[in-house]
């Protein structure tokens, strides 16, 4: 299974098993969902590119997460992005036989939104390094 894949899953599954994390949402999903109660996380693009050796198999992931909250300030989005910034800290197993070696917070943004969307969006975009592991 691809890199890219393997990472998404393994992030989701990380960020569900953070009791709290996930006390402070109603719902973290695989990319954006059709329909959400906010306050809400999803797991959006995932780039990859090849970050190998001549013996190393490697994979260099760029990964998105988005925190949406309708609250009139970001107050209650700010602790939520700083859980999300642990939980993929805290990873080395990607499964599949990937294993994260470097993760890096590229950027972060808390931003509000209008229209329809309106409320607060932080988004936090992560580089990863990762090698399968020979096996």
């Amino acid at each position: 299974m691809s890199a890219e894949i393997t990472v998404r899953a393994a992030m989701i599954a990380a960020l569900k098993q953070d009791m709290t994390l996930m006390d402070g949402l109603n719902g973290l999903f695989d990319g954006a969902p059709d329909r959400a109660t906010s306050p809400y996380a999803a797991v959006e693009e995932c780039l990859g590119a090849d970050w190998g050796a001549k013996d190393v198999d490697g994979r260099e992931l760029r990964l998105s997460i988005s925190l949406h909250d309708m609250g009139e300030t970001p107050a209650r989005i700010a602790p939520l992005l700083a859980r999300v910034d642990a939980v993929v800290k805290a990873m080395t197993e990607a499964g599949e036989g990937w294993r994260i070696v470097t993760t890096q917070l590229l950027r972060s943004r808390i931003a509000r939104q209008s229209g329809r969307d309106r409320g607060w969006r932080a988004i936090a975009d992560y580089r990863l390094r990762l090698v399968r592991e020979a096996g």
